[in-house]
């Protein structure tokens, strides 16, 4: 949401909008009785799901975009990637190498004016039982997925978007919780959460969903 001229982001707001879209996805499976439930999709099975959410509120959704920071390696495929950026009004991420050149007309959106987001999915159960390394993959990876985006001189605006599928709502909230209070020990600059959450039908051992956006560096 754009005010007087500056570009404002909202950790609320996203997660209003990946809630809405996973609480629709959840509608479509018991409607139509499904087998398994998004819950038993890996991450990258999540990741459409998650992305045509964040476009319901009018954003450009830009998936796998090379961080600021390694924009001067010659070759694109070459460097730390962010797995979403967002954009206000739907505008493209503005092409590093063609800024300020003849080229350069098309209305677009800089690096510091987007919301750059890491996506992490964690499920307590899968379809064949529980997830021996929850716990493992919650607390490294994740951690690692923050490192990125505050070490980029470039970024202004970037979080984490967090979302567990457990037991219940109480499993979830002390995770949550723990993870941040662990984040905060170690000195990183997350934000307290925007938290959301919602039951699902329990298909093979997880009967929550939540949904949790950290933002970096105090956003």
């Amino acid at each position: 949401m754009a005010y007087d001229g500056c570009v404002r982001w909202f950790t609320d707001e996203i997660a209003d909008a990946v809630e809405a879209g996973l609480k629709a996805r959840r509608g479509a499976d018991d409607e139509e009785q499904a087998v398994y439930g998004f819950d038993a999709l890996d991450e990258l099975g999540l990741h459409p799901l998650i992305q045509s959410a964040l476009r319901k509120p009018g954003w450009g959704v830009w998936p796998e975009q090379r961080y600021p920071g390694d924009w001067d390696k010659a070759k694109r495929n070459e460097g730390k990637r962010c797995d979403l950026v967002l954009t206000q009004d739907g505008l493209p991420l503005r092409d590093p190498q063609i800024k300020q050149t003849l080229f350069d007309a098309a209305p677009a959106a800089d690096a510091d004016e987007a919301y750059w987001l890491e996506v992490k999915t964690v499920s307590q159960f899968e379809t064949n039982g529980p997830f021996q390394r929850y716990s493992a993959e919650l607390l490294t990876p994740v951690a690692d997925d923050i490192k990125k985006i505050w070490n980029d001189p470039i970024i202004r605006h970037g979080g984490l978007l967090l979302v567990l599928f457990t037991q219940n709502s109480e499993v979830a909230e002390h995770d949550l919780a723990a993870w941040h209070e662990r984040c905060v020990r170690k000195g990183f600059p997350v934000g307290a959460p925007a938290v959301r959450g919602f039951q699902l039908n329990n298909r093979i051992g997880n009967g929550w969903c939540a949904i949790a956006i950290f933002g970096v560096r105090g956003l």
